[in-house]
Order: structure tokens, then C-alpha cells, then sequence
């Protein structure tokens, strides 16, 4: 049987977070039935996908130095069907894409890219809100229209050059034969909850059956009064010239994910309604590429399509209810205290003490 590399390469946004995890959390199940997902020690394969576009990712590029080889090094051990997954991989230009086929199709590996792709009424918000966990300050109204006028093909802008369909698959599947080339579509609300991820197996030759394990975890949205207070936090932090690790837990993790992201009760961020019938038309136009381009498709490309704003009246992002975005700002810095309560006091660190004693015995 053919060696074959399945390599997922985003979108973002896609239900990209729950797919890893649940391959991670099924992995020596799947690895029993010749399906290997080669991590490494880490959770995911951020390192080597970062490694592989080379982009600066907010400090974390020299962290990630030679993990790309480290995990091709895993993958020519395996002589099963092997899965590599990351979001940040749709991005890559076409010398990196190269290189990825070269190091994966020594030994005479089969290589397949898979990307998951969801309508742009979805994935708009979604990555503005995701620009914003990322110390964005651009308001969202400023935002699509910065995303309309922007070149969708041999994009500049990360927006297209990860969510533009025909772009992205244009560059993976450049030297692939069309069939080696699987576009799975993301289903609209309201479909059976493990939907992609039947998809995903189908597309692999997963059997559900071998990976009972769900994933509980989850990448939630923002609401309009949380990205707002979030927008306006970063834009006084750059004045400060706070950013990287710090930035990475504190605003990130512990106001962003576990606090803003939580709340309950906040309202959907969604396209503005004037700004459907482009993305509509946007869609037809990805329809029509992907029909002309004989690549396999899993799910239903009328999934693509944006749905028809609803008759209640746009809620805009940039203008929510003060009310709403004190309450989110409470929370937020309480979420901040209470981080700062669970840290020891810097004064009695273990280093703080070595300090001490050094300058002691100098003395």
C-alpha cells in the first residue's frame, strides 16, 4: 500500500483547534490502525508550522528554530498514512511549499493537502476578532472594508493569503494531480456536531470508530463589547511597549480566552449587512474555481455562501452599548488581580534569594 502524508493546511478559523485536538487526544489509537499524528512533545504542530512560513509571530520565530526538520525527522519513521495539521501552514509561500513537498515525499510518500474551508460571512469577523487577540487596534467596519479592496490572488495580506480558497490551493496544490487535492467544507449552524469531523476522516480513511475520544476544546469568539475593550487595551499598551510573552498570558490568555471569551450573553459579531451580496458574489466565484479544478470535495459547496442577514437590526462592533463594555472591562481586570494574587512576589523568587546571597557574601 502507498505511503501517503495528509497535510491539513488551514483555514483559520475552521474548526481547525477542535480537528488537532481530537486527532492528538486519539493518537495511539489511531497510530494501532496505521494513522500516525506525529507531535513530538508538544500539544500541536505550531512550532513546525512556524517554522516552516517563517514569519516574526510576535517574537516567537527564534523559539521555533529547526522544528520543521525535527518534525519531518518524525514522519520518516512512520511507514503508515501520517496526518500533520496546522492553520498558519495556508500562508506559505510557494518556495516554502516547495521545500514541504521535498522533505515530505522522500521514502515515496504520497502527499494529499487538505483545507477546510467556511463561507467569508463566518470567517470575517472571526479573523478580525483574531487580529485583535493579536494586539490588532483596526475597528471592524475599517477592517472589511481594508479586506474588500485588498488583492485576493498572490495576496500580501494575511487575511487572503491564508482565507483566499482558490489562492491557498492554487500554491499547495500546484505540482499535485487534482485528486491529491481535498477541500472539505466547514457546515453551517445547526448541523450535527461532529459533522467536519466525519468529513476530515472520510478524507483521511479514518474510521470514527477508532478515535472515540472528543475534543473539549474550543476557540470562542469574542462579543462586540469585548472586542471593543480588548481593541482599546491594545491601543494603550503600545503606547507602553508591552508586548511578547507577557502580552501572549496576560492579555491573551487570561483576559482574552478565559475571561472575554467566556462571558455569556454577549452579542455575535457578524458582516454588515451592506457588505453580503459582495461576499455572495465572492463565493460564486470559488464555486466556479473549485468545479473547474477536478479537486475532491467533501460536504456541500452551497456551504460556502454567506446566510442572509436576519430581519433583527446589525449590531456594530465599533459602537457597543457602554454599559456592555464596562461590564466586560470588570471582568477583565478582575480576571488581571487575581492572575497577579496566584503570581509570587518577585522579592522572594528563588533568584531574588541567590541575588541576595551573592551580594551578602560579597559584602
Amino acid at each position: 500500500m502507498t505511503r501517503k502524508v495528509f497535510v491539513h493546511v488551514g483555514a483559520p478559523k475552521t474548526g481547525t483547534t477542535y480537528l488537532q485536538d481530537r486527532l492528538y487526544h486519539n493518537r495511539s489509537a489511531l497510530a494501532a490502525h496505521g494513522i500516525d499524528y506525529p507531535v513530538g512533545l508538544k500539544l500541536d504542530m505550531f512550532g513546525a508550522a512556524l517554522d516552516l512560513v517563517d514569519r516574526p509571530w510576535g517574537g516567537l520565530r527564534q523559539e521555533v528554530h529547526g522544528e520543521w526538520d525535527a518534525l519531518v525527522r518524525r514522519v520518516s519513521r512512520h511507514s503508515d498514512t501520517v496526518v500533520l495539521s496546522h492553520e498558519i501552514l495556508a500562508g506559505a509561500k510557494t518556495p516554502q511549499i516547495e521545500r514541504a513537498m521535498q522533505d515530505l515525499t522522500v521514502a515515496g510518500a504520497e502527499v494529499h493537502v487538505i483545507y477546510t474551508a467556511r463561507d467569508l460571512g463566518r470567517q470575517i469577523p472571526a479573523e478580525w476578532q483574531e487580529q485583535i487577540k493579536h494586539n490588532g487596534r483596526t475597528r471592524f467596519r475599517r477592517y472589511v472594508r481594508q479586506v474588500r479592496k485588498a488583492r485576493q490572488d498572490h495576496a500580501k495580506r494575511w487575511f487572503w493569503r491564508v482565507q483566499g480558497l482558490p489562492d491557498v490551493l492554487t500554491r499547495w496544490g500546484r505540482n499535485l494531480p487534482p485528486e491529491h487535492v481535498h477541500l472539505i467544507t466547514v457546515p453551517q449552524p445547526g448541523a450535527p456536531k461532529d459533522t467536519l469531523w466525519l468529513r476530515f476522516c472520510e478524507v483521511v480513511g479514518i474510521d470514527p470508530q477508532w478515535a472515540p475520544v472528543d475534543s473539549q476544546r474550543r476557540n470562542p469568539s469574542l462579543g462586540g463589547a469585548e472586542a471593543a475593550v480588548l481593541r482599546r487595551l491594545n491601543t494603550i499598551l503600545k503606547d507602553e511597549d508591552f508586548g511578547g510573552a507577557d502580552y501572549r498570558m496576560l492579555v491573551r490568555e487570561v483576559i482574552a480566552h478565559r475571561t472575554l471569551a467566556q462571558r455569556a450573553r454577549t452579542t455575535r459579531i457578524t458582516l454588515p449587512p451592506d457588505a453580503h451580496p459582495w461576499a455572495d458574489s465572492v463565493a460564486s466565484r470559488w464555486i466556479e474555481w473549485i468545479e473547474g479544478s477536478r479537486i475532491d470535495v467533501t460536504g456541500d459547496l452551497a456551504e460556502l455562501r454567506p446566510a442572509e442577514p436576519g430581519p433583527e437590526p446589525w449590531a456594530n462592533p465599533d459602537k457597543p452599548r457602554n454599559k456592555d463594555v464596562a461590564d466586560a472591562a470588570i471582568e477583565a481586570l478582575a480576571a488581571v488581580v487575581l492572575e497577579a494574587g496566584r503570581r509570587p512576589d518577585p522579592r522572594f523568587s528563588l533568584r531574588a534569594k541567590m541575588a541576595r546571597a551573592v551580594r551578602r557574601a560579597r559584602a
